[in-house]
């Protein structure tokens, strides 16, 4: 039995990026693919935290997608807001994402890598990462991190795998402790 694809939509956060010039988006979209994700959804939204929201929110209701990849929004320039947008959101941070996305990071352009605020969490049973707006910071993210560890990532949020996903059940003829 073959499992399905991990489904994905994915966000532009831009105040001047249309999906005609969204060259971060489109590029999140080919590497994910190319990683063997099924992309649901692509959209360009302006840096406004309740439109960021609204749209977490509405993928999860809606069922369309195990994971929410951003672009954009991660940075410290006034207009960045996408941390501030993501945190009433998420149930659990996984703040691992960010400290190996910032040292793969270092590694190609240095110090300036901490100036990235690039973080991931889980937000209404959705995995949802947010990336740098610039083509160079998805395509490490996206091959490097998001590409090997998404799909487990999923399962394991959605609690359908791990040693977490039910609790143990007594042996037959075995009461119960409480």
């Amino acid at each position: 039995m073959s499992r399905s694809p991990v489904r994905v939509a994915t966000l532009t956060l831009s105040d001047t990026r249309t999906l005609d010039d969204d060259e971060g988006g489109q590029l999140l979209g080919e590497l994910l693919k190319r990683a063997g994700f099924s992309v649901t959804s692509h959209a360009v939204l302006r840096e406004e935290p309740e439109l960021l929201r609204a749209a977490i929110v509405q993928i999860a209701d809606a069922g369309s997608a195990d994971a929410v990849v951003t672009t954009g929004g991660t940075g410290i320039a006034p207009r960045d807001r996408t941390l501030e947008a993501l945190a009433p959101l998420f149930e659990k941070t996984l703040d691992g994402f960010g400290e190996a996305f910032r040292r793969l990071s270092w590694d190609a352009i240095g110090p300036n890598a901490i100036l990235s605020r690039a973080a991931a969490g889980v937000a209404r049973g959705l995995v949802v990462i947010a990336l740098p707006g610039s083509p160079k910071a998805v395509e490490l993210a996206v091959t490097q991190i998001i590409g090997p560890v998404l799909a487990h990532a999923v399962t394991l949020a959605s609690g359908k795998g791990g040693h977490h996903h039910r609790p143990p059940q007594p042996a037959q003829g075995e009461e119960q402790r409480g």
